[in-house]
């Protein structure tokens, strides 16, 4: 890893200054840059229940298997195209191996496991307590925030409530330590958030990418090593399952939430955040035929105010900037 000189400019930063877009413009992008993260995510959360209910596959292997698919085609497209994003300075290697471990692991290893032993909705529900600890994160470091960024997570944590209504009662008796996985799942997507600021104020977007991801997908390679699951025999269905939720998952959803996140504060990506829920609700009513009942409305009714709430921002104040301890 070569030394550099100066950070890299995160090329959506670059983008708004060569277009002369106003901060105004750049927040509506940013905005439907995470919205459209939250569909990938929705879209491919029923794949990923397929992959490792029905076909028995554990969930840590598919955490570990989705990154590694997404490092792989991202070192791929980086060093044939932008070999300079591959480039970081050694003093930031800490920053990287914590974020990659305390927020890409523990983020995507907890909620698979949760949805595993909690059932999704229970899991979607503690996961999306995050956009409240931000918010009490920035209250307990003297930070002013407004009353309708308070409004807006509790409408998120409502509405989140109300769409994934029918949480399986067997939940409420899983172990102390499944519980504690659901809620540190929590704390590690707030952190993940707020962390990955200072990493977006330095380097472009798939630089952080790449480098949290791999060293992410190591920490799970040394927890189930790879050979274990080559020798599990996968069908070639499977396989092309696990293609799917490294690029349209985790790949490309990331990115486009990076991008938008480097225009928004870290409370605001978050609430837009817990639109998935919402998203995967309404794809299962419209393709599935899934009747939404009264309370399910209300919840998207909420989530919705919950966003436009969260955007009441006053002109340049959702600039990216490195969150400070």
């Amino acid at each position: 890893m070569a030394k550099t000189t100066s950070p890299v400019v995160p090329p959506v930063a670059q983008a708004g200054a060569e277009t002369g877009s106003s901060p105004r413009d750049r927040r509506g992008r940013s905005r439907w840059l995470v919205f459209i993260a939250t569909i990938f995510w929705a879209a491919s959360a029923t794949l990923a229940r397929v992959v490792f209910r029905d076909h028995h596959v554990p969930p840590l292997s598919v955490v570990e298997l989705r990154l590694l698919i997404a490092t792989t085609a991202m070192f791929v497209v980086l060093r044939l195209r932008q070999p300079r994003l591959l480039r970081i300075a050694a003093r930031d290697l800490p920053y990287f191996v914590t974020l990659g471990l305390f927020g890409v692991a523990a983020v995507q290893g907890g909620y698979y496991y949760s949805i595993s032993r909690l059932g999704v909705g229970l899991a979607i529900l503690l996961q999306y307590l995050a956009p409240s600890l931000i918010v009490a994160f920035d209250l307990l470091r003297g930070r002013h925030v407004r009353p309708a960024m308070l409004a807006a997570v509790l409408c998120a944590l409502a509405g989140t409530a109300c769409l994934v209504g029918g949480i399986d009662p067997r939940a409420l008796h899983a172990s102390a330590l499944d519980w504690a996985v659901g809620f540190g799942c929590a704390v590690s997507f707030a952190f993940y958030i707020v962390y990955s600021k200072r990493g977006l104020a330095r380097y472009a977007p798939e630089t952080v990418l790449f480098y949290t991801f791999a060293l992410a997908g190591l920490f799970w390679a040394v927890v189930t090593p790879p050979w274990r699951i080559v020798a599990a025999g996968y069908s070639p269905k499977l396989w092309a399952a696990f293609v799917t939720l490294g690029l349209f998952s985790t790949l490309v959803p990331f990115r486009l939430f990076y991008a938008g996140l480097a225009h928004l504060p870290s409370s605001e990506a978050g609430i837009i955040a817990t639109a998935e829920p919402l998203v995967a609700i309404l794809a299962a009513a419209l393709f599935l035929h899934e009747r939404l009942g009264p309370i399910q409305l209300l919840g998207a009714l909420l989530v919705i105010g919950a966003a436009l709430l969260a955007a009441r921002q006053t002109p340049g104040a959702t600039e990216a900037a490195a969150e400070r301890a």
